[in-house]
């Protein structure tokens, strides 16, 4: 048996000094005077005793078996080496740094091409590389290429296909789906591609039953391309995309779809086949995105699975808390979520594009963005572009923090997007009315303000959500409850909003910040819309280093902030934090608001929040442009408002600071114990909480929609309720400001 180094290595021997193994991974080095005769003569032609006689009289055969031995030790040597074709030794020499044994000499592909994908130039870059192209639709009949062996109509050209290669020029071709379909059917694995474009897309490789599938895929990219999507729609039509190609970057594109077949065909495996290569072949950069299937994909998981979740009664277990810092009493640190989410973030795969810092202002903000933000409306050419918040948003006293928060309130609102795999009855309010909620309940619209009603006599879908102070399931208006639902006849100006949606380390997190946001945004309308004075915050007492520097990086900007103590009657520390500019006319003034049992926790988020908006003023010109954000409104109120006009703003003069023992705290080590407490709360006012577990099984982020009806809005919702009734109680008004004296300015936020 002939014995040789394996084909991707070369001996090189330095007399005297050592023997080097040579491939293109690295060198190794032998220092062994055996290995030194014995190296020059592992060319693939002797064995054992051919070794043993041509190295005599330098060697003893007990010395060549010891150096034959240490090489076959590190792996290094062969039996029966490829005969010395270069091209053969070569391929050979390819594929043992794959750790794969290579296609067979018959490997057959057969190639389609959807859309305006080119068939032919993906067949030439397969028969270059050696391999059969099946004709016909069937996958039967081989046609060899590249080096002019046996072609189709030779002997033995009839072969199946063991894989498809699908070239197209748009992922989201509808004709995927039926060649997805027909593969499942057929059982055969298929290599999606697009070699066209500045931008070859190579991969996934998809497998009958293993892995995610096409559908899997077409969800999460049709995730990132809403104005695509709005433009199909109202064409259609699938958008159809110029070319942008040269030759040399088509050979490209399909030269690397074709390795992929090679690679799959001669054994190798490797997590990457599961998703997309990009290549940009104007920068020379590549990314890979990984896919992972969809537990609830129609196609190939089970689609029943956010039914029955909503369906399921939302229990409340034992978390500990492993954070009590700024991050606000979780159960899992910043760095483990990231770790845990991190996957999701892709612009062809993930479900958030991107997360990154807003590039605007100082790098201190923590200011970060990452993608669109659902709870602003569906995103059609232009719209949203405008709005304060178009993008989910990511604040924290550190940039680990800032990025999480991104990435949470990203996949947040993304898993409050209505998919149509959630659970409806259909019913009319008078059908239901024994176990639903009014959505006037949870709106709180006046009559006044001009929405157009609900119609109680029209059939509207409804979904149960979960009555933790009942312990049964209550209805109330699909609509109400996931972004961009079906809009239906008699549904009115009833639709979903952002308040009360969380996400969460655990499911019993996201119940406690959902709460928490409308704890504060209650606390807040009742400020803003009464114009009442309130204490300042002592920032001195709180004794947070944090707190210090971002007061002087206000300052370094020309900007002074305080924050009022708005605490409402639930008794939760909730803070405003108001910021402005001091050194022009226009004081840009900005908001940022905070809620949590910890007044500390409170305090510090009021203010990251503030720092989150400051990017859209903070590159503002001394000619009143640059801002960052072009609705009309905001613009005036930024370039006319100011405390002189708006007192409410400013600390109420007359009242002492608030510090940390104003507030009665104390720690609960246990999420399940603050859920408890909320529950107490709630029901000490006649009031319900209810929780719809929105949690994505592809996602597995914890998020609920957590509703208290009755509990305001920091929009401009005026209906009689709390946001009249309450400054009373409280002794801040002797009486319900008149519907005409409320502040006619809409919180922005």
């Amino acid at each position: 048996m002939r014995m040789g180094f394996k084909e991707h290595l070369r001996a090189e021997v330095v007399p005297g000094e050592a023997t080097y193994v040579i491939s293109e991974r690295g060198i190794t080095a032998f220092d062994d005077a055996r290995v030194a005769v014995v190296a020059p003569l592992l060319d693939g032609t002797r064995d054992f005793r051919s070794l043993v006689a041509d190295a005599s009289p330098h060697c003893s055969p007990r010395d060549v078996a010891l150096a034959v031995g240490r090489l076959n030790e590190a792996d290094l040597l062969t039996r029966d080496p490829v005969p010395a074709n270069p091209t053969a030794a070569a391929a050979a020499a390819y594929w043992e740094l794959a750790g794969a044994p290579g296609p067979l000499s018959l490997s057959t592909v057969r190639v389609r091409a959807v859309g305006g994908a080119d068939a032919r130039s993906a067949e030439q870059a397969c028969t270059a590389s050696g391999l059969l192209v099946a004709d016909g639709t069937d996958g039967a009949d081989g046609r060899q290429g590249g080096d002019g062996r046996q072609g189709g109509d030779g002997i033995g050209g009839r072969v199946p296909a063991q894989l498809t290669l699908v070239v197209c020029d748009n992922y989201l071709d509808p004709g995927l789906a039926e060649v997805d379909a027909e593969q499942r059917a057929a059982g055969t694995p298929w290599l999606l591609a697009k070699p066209h474009g500045t931008t070859p897309w190579i991969g996934p490789l998809f497998r009958p039953d293993d892995g995610p599938c096409w559908q899997c895929l077409s969800h999460r990219i049709s995730g990132h391309r809403g104005a695509e999507t709005h433009l199909s729609r109202a064409l259609g039509r699938p958008v159809a995309h110029p070319p942008a190609e040269t030759p040399a970057s088509l050979l490209l594109g399909n030269q690397l779809a074709v390795a992929e077949c090679v690679k799959w065909l001669g054994g190798h495996r490797h997590p990457g086949q599961d998703g997309v290569l990009t290549f940009d072949t104007i920068s020379l950069t590549t990314r890979v995105h990984p896919l992972r299937a969809r537990p609830q994909c129609p196609g190939c998981g089970d689609p029943g699975l956010v039914t029955r979740r909503v369906l399921s009664p939302v229990t409340v277990d034992s978390r500990p808390k492993a954070d009590l810092t700024g991050s606000g009493h979780r159960s899992a640190t910043a760095e483990q979520t990231l770790r845990r989410y991190e996957h999701l973030i892709s612009p062809v795969t993930g479900v958030v594009k991107a997360v990154q810092r807003d590039a605007r202002g100082p790098a201190g903000l923590n200011s970060f963005r990452a993608g669109h933000n659902h709870a602003r409306g569906p995103r059609g050419l232009t719209g949203p572009a405008s709005q304060l918040r178009s993008e989910s948003g990511g604040k924290g006293m550190t940039e680990l923090d800032a990025r999480v928060g991104a990435l949470c309130e990203s996949l947040e609102r993304h898993s409050g997007m209505y998919e149509g795999d959630e659970p409806t009855v259909r019913a009319s309010w008078r059908e239901v009315a024994d176990r639903a909620v009014h959505p006037a309940a949870c709106q709180l619209y006046d009559p006044r303000q001009g929405m157009e009603p609900f119609d109680e006599e029209a059939p509207v879908d409804w979904t149960p959500v979960w009555s933790l102070t009942r312990g049964e399931h209550r209805l109330l208006p699909t609509a109400l409850l996931y972004f961009d639902a079906p809009r239906q006849p008699g549904l009115g100006h009833v639709r979903a909003d952002s308040n009360g949606n969380a996400a969460g380390s655990s499911r019993e997190d996201a119940i406690v910040q959902g709460f928490l946001e409308l704890v504060e945004r209650d606390a807040v309308a009742l400020w803003w819309y009464n114009r009442t004075r309130h204490p300042a915050v002592d920032l001195d007492a709180f004794d947070e280093p944090w707190i210090g520097r971002m007061r002087a990086l206000h300052a370094s900007l020309g900007r002074e902030v305080w924050v009022l103590d708005v605490t409402a009657d639930f008794g939760v520390p909730t803070f405003a934090a108001v910021t402005r500019r001091t050194d022009k006319p226009a004081e840009d003034i900005l908001f940022g608001f905070g809620a949590h049992f910890d007044p500390k926790v409170a305090l510090c988020r009021a203010l990251a929040e503030a720092n989150q908006m400051m990017p859209a003023v903070a590159e503002v010109r001394a000619d009143g442009t640059g801002y960052g954000c072009q609705d009309e409104r905001l613009l005036s109120w930024w370039r006319t408002a100011t405390t002189a006009d708006h007192p409410y703003l400013l600390p109420d003069p007359g009242a002492p600071l608030h510090g940390p023992a104003d507030f009665a705290y104390a720690p609960r080590a246990d999420l399940r114990d603050d859920v408890a407490a909320i529950g107490a709360a709630v029901r000490e006012r006649g009031m319900e909480l209810l929780v719809l577990d929105q949690t994505r099984p592809d996602v597995g982020l914890p998020v609920v929609k957590v509703i208290v009806p009755g509990m305001r809005h920091f929009w401009d919702r005026f209906a009689p309720g709390r946001l009249f009734d309450v400054p009373v109680a409280l002794g801040r008004l002797a009486a319900p400001t008149p519907y005409e004296a409320l502040n006619p300015v809409p919180l922005f936020l």
